[in-house]
């Protein structure tokens, strides 16, 4: 009877490790950008130019786990140089139970870069410039993402003391001597990440801090 029940316990470990690798396998995949996505695309975060073009950008599916403690699923448009680091970045984020609110296309938000960040969305793609500059970001070539925005913003400081923080309502979280959730640290499992796959924090700069931010620069 022993063995029976020691036989049994094994044999559903067993089942629930296979379901498990089947669900993170099947959760997680990279192709070319489908019709609808790209249709969905235009005139929002893609926008016809010399630069990127459809060939150079690949669809991500991915799942997330929230403090929920619920399996989410998320859709990512990226560079095809960085679609396989964010794939095994993502999983591990995943296995880890590393919480990510939500990941939606920018789209979703019409490209507003303001209104997904109040949302803590996280995403990759949108053909745009710096803000104030004329310069294309790295978001513009699917080489940066940004993660849990809200709870992590970009702040700027102006000479005269005071700050910009974007998004705007993402002021309580620019002191980062302070606990709250989804915030990114230096040396956190996001961050090790993220590095480890040769991505620079824009948490680490100097004139200005992109606590959400995290980009890639080809050899």
């Amino acid at each position: 009877m022993r063995f029976f029940r020691l036989s049994l316990i094994l044999f559903w470990l067993c089942t629930a490790n296979c379901v498990q690798s089947q669900n993170l396998c099947s959760g997680f995949s990279i192709k070319e950008i489908p019709d609808s996505i790209w249709n969905f695309m235009q005139g929002k975060t893609y926008h016809a130019n010399p630069y990127i073009q459809r060939s150079d950008l690949r669809y991500l599916k991915v799942l997330h786990w929230d403090y929920d403690e619920k399996t989410h699923e998320g859709e990512i448009v990226c560079n095809k140089l960085i679609a396989n680091k964010l794939l095994d970045i993502f999983r591990e984020l995943y296995s880890q139970h590393y919480p990510i609110q939500r990941i939606r296309l920018a789209d979703e938000y019409d490209a507003d870069d303001e209104r997904q960040m109040e949302d803590n969305n996280t995403s990759c793609f949108c053909y745009r410039n710096v803000p104030d500059t004329k310069k294309l970001s790295y978001h513009a070539k699917g080489l940066a993402i940004d993660i849990n925005t809200l709870y992590n913003p970009y702040v700027r400081y102006r000479k005269d003391g005071s700050i910009i923080v974007q998004p705007k309502n993402g002021k309580p979280y620019v002191d980062r001597k302070k606990s709250y959730r989804y915030k990114i640290m230096e040396g956190d499992l996001c961050h090790r990440l993220f590095m480890k796959h040769g991505f620079v924090w824009g948490g680490s700069w100097r004139t200005m801090k992109d606590y959400q931010h995290f980009e890639y620069h080809p050899k």
